[in-house]
């Protein structure tokens, strides 16, 4: 452990003062990769097992059970599908006022969806520039060696092309993951959003149509 941690900081003191900024992007773009995770496995659900739960429980023992049962879930879906429910109790089978409920409470779920993306995007954009910014400094080093020894030395040069190459490289590897990690998010949110539609278009025909 002790050898892996003195590698990481030569590592470091190797790539320049580029590095650190650099680290923070990675340790950002980390912190928000893990909480995404863990935000989309609490939102998972099973939207068509519990809006026939729903519906049933609607059509046995009232409106009144249908949202008891939504408020043992913590997914987004299930909280939108609860708001319809309450909408349909307060002002009986007025689909426009379903629909405005619905739509409110998907619009402040979804915020949760797609909550951290910018700031994946960000990251996976800002890396590179730091990574460039790091290698125009190590080139800059490199030269400035050789122009106060007056001749061209492999050794003189080599520190400066090693910082350029390891912050280019940090950079990318960085940027790399951080938006893959955001194409997968993104797209994650966008089939919840369609699946919340749908169920949501569900519950809307099954309240208008059955008026449990």
């Amino acid at each position: 452990m002790a050898g892996v941690t003195s590698a990481f900081v030569s590592f470091m003191k190797e790539g320049g003062v580029y590095m650190y900024p650099l680290l923070t992007a990675a340790l950002i773009g980390a912190a928000y990769i893990i909480e995404r995770f863990i935000s989309f496995l609490l939102a998972r659900v099973n939207a068509d097992k519990v809006l026939a739960e729903i519906k049933e429980l609607a059509r046995e023992k009232g409106v009144d059970a249908a949202i008891d049962h939504c408020k043992r879930y913590r997914a987004p879906l299930v909280k939108v599908l609860k708001a319809g429910l309450e909408a349909y109790k307060e002002k009986g089978a007025d689909k426009t006022a379903i629909e405005e409920a619905l739509s409110r409470a998907a619009t402040e779920e979804l915020v949760f969806i797609d909550r951290g993306l910018p700031v994946l995007a960000a990251v996976a954009s800002v890396a590179p520039v730091i990574g460039f910014l790091g290698t125009v400094s190590g080139m800059m080093h490199a030269f400035g060696a050789v122009a106060i020894a007056g001749e061209v030395e492999p050794t003189l040069v080599a520190s400066g092309i090693k910082e350029a190459l390891i912050t280019t490289a940090f950079g990318l590897s960085i940027a790399f993951p951080t938006l893959a990690f955001h194409v997968f998010f993104s797209s994650q949110g966008n089939n919840y959003a369609h699946k919340m539609e749908l169920t949501s278009l569900d519950l809307i025909k099954f309240l208008t149509e059955e008026k449990p």
